[in-house]
């Protein structure tokens, strides 16, 4: 029924008109479902609850009665079970994994044929408190740190969505949060952000081959679901044809970059930059942004992306692609896509990994409208 209402979602709600990019922001509606709507900044009438029947409700018009009925629709993993790598053999080599690597250096894949169905996963790994989000709506992997100015938030799905993008509650106070900019957006947090954490989104093949011992979320998530199939697959072609599922606003329309171009985003010391994974291709790009040196490094398989601070072993280094590998020009090391020195001087020193975001770039220039595009 979630396959089917989504691909209906898709084929009904395509090609509807945004409101003006700055709205005035509707009146409040007190307390509905136990989250404060009187505080929100943005739109009632833009956050939109998916009714699993190929429609929506807007949260200025949806009874509570209605809004409970949806929550939690798509059931969070609160209590996740990990495989070892043998575990991911069902993958095929080039299925989407959204990976993370815990401060005690033991690595996570989380596939999306998983996520698709689940969304959310919260976890408690390296001694951090994690949350692991994903939405195939707009193809966004963010993995966030679930403590919050000394609280620890847990997170579940309002099974609405703002900007075509899963919004999110945390059950402590029950404010709404737009998933890819990490930021409260209805309720007592409003104006939050959680922090992020650096993650990478590839390929199972990949990441295998960068993590070799790494641990595969479980099929055994104690819900029946079709993990084999992925409903949509081939969805940035709606997406990039302004098929949008549910309705967004003139920020999301932004014509840079094709709405279904998948992007690595960054923000660093209050400036944000979108990164055309699929343009770069095997490359190490130098740049700078928010006034530090970082470098991008990318891969045409997958495709995928991470960036890195250009220093290990008390060295400012500058790196270029050279016979299909990653070499800092100082000590002529080789590096990983996972920033870590395989052969060389250098071997065995890792680089600083910055916190990013992987989605297509209609939803991270709607969560960052002030976002550059890298080679533009």
């Amino acid at each position: 029924m979630l396959i089917a209402a989504a691909l209906v979602a898709v084929a009904c709600a395509g090609g509807v008109p945004g409101p003006d990019p700055t709205p005035t922001l509707d009146p409040g509606r007190g307390v509905i479902g136990g989250t404060d709507t009187d505080r929100h900044s943005v739109s009632l009438a833009d956050i939109h609850f998916d009714t699993f029947t190929g429609g929506s409700i807007p949260l200025s018009l949806i009874d509570e009665v209605s809004l409970l009925s949806v929550r939690d629709r798509i059931p969070p993993l609160d209590h996740p079970a990990y495989d070892p790598v043998e575990g991911g053999d069902w993958l095929a080599p080039n299925d989407p994994v959204l990976g993370y690597e815990a401060a005690d250096g033991q690595a996570y894949a989380y596939p999306t044929k998983i996520l698709n169905f689940h969304e959310i996963v919260n976890d408690e790994l390296g001694g951090v408190p994690v949350l692991i989000s994903y939405c195939p709506l707009c193809r966004s992997g963010v993995v966030y740190d679930r403590r919050l100015d000394g609280q620890l938030l847990s997170f579940g799905n309002t099974s609405a969505l703002y900007q075509s993008d899963l919004v999110m509650y945390d059950r402590e106070t029950l404010s709404y949060w737009f998933q890819v900019s990490g930021e409260a957006i209805v309720g007592e947090l409003m104006g939050a952000r959680l922090e992020p954490l650096p993650s990478l989104t590839t390929s199972w093949v990949q990441w295998r081959t960068l993590h070799p011992q790494t641990l595969v979320l479980s099929r055994e998530t104690g819900f029946i679901r079709n993990y084999d199939r992925d409903p949509f697959a081939g969805y940035e072609d709606r997406v990039n044809q302004g098929a949008f599922p549910f309705p967004v606003t003139d920020a999301a329309r932004d014509d840079r970059l094709e709405a279904g171009a998948l992007v690595l985003g960054l923000e660093l010391n209050g400036e944000a930059r979108a990164y055309p994974i699929e343009e770069l291709g095997d490359a190490a790009i130098a740049d700078e942004l928010g006034g530090e040196r970082i470098v991008v490094l990318s891969r045409a398989e997958g495709p995928a992306a991470a960036a890195f601070r250009p220093e290990a072993g008390g060295r400012k280094l500058t790196f270029e692609l050279r016979d299909g590998r990653f070499v800092d020009r100082e000590t002529g090391s080789v590096w990983s896509l996972a920033g870590e020195a395989l052969s060389g001087e250098l071997a065995g020193q890792r680089l600083e990994a910055l916190p990013l975001r992987t989605t297509f770039w209609f939803a991270y220039v709607a969560a960052f409208p002030e976002a550059t595009v890298y080679g533009q």
